[in-house]
């Protein structure tokens, strides 16, 4: 009897050292922009805005590389990205709403 072994992710790539390190470089030159920006923009919800995007374009290539998410196939990450927007999505709701609310009274 043969045992057939099913792979439920694809194969990293045989440069994988040289794409962490690429990864890092790129993650460091982010992190010297937020730090920057921090000391150069003034405090506004445009900056919060702007921070809490660029702390999604890092956490895209931390979990793509460091984690190995960029190599499984194409259902995991939806299946883990898909609650996470809708979570945003809410917070995003109820903040709208308990702004309306505070308006109100």
């Amino acid at each position: 009897m043969e045992h057939t072994e099913h792979l439920e992710h694809t194969e990293p790539p045989k440069d994988m050292k040289a794409q962490i390190w690429k990864t890092f470089w790129i993650l460091l030159g982010f992190t010297i922009v937020d730090i920057g920006l921090y000391f150069i923009l003034p405090s506004n919800m445009g900056k919060n805005i702007l921070f809490i995007f660029l702390g999604v374009v890092k956490a895209y290539f931390i979990v793509g590389v460091f984690m190995h998410m960029k190599f499984e196939r194409k259902w995991l990450p939806y299946l883990i990205v898909t609650p996470m927007v809708l979570v945003i999505y809410l917070i995003t709701l109820m903040i709208i709403e308990g702004g309306y609310t505070s308006f109100v009274r």
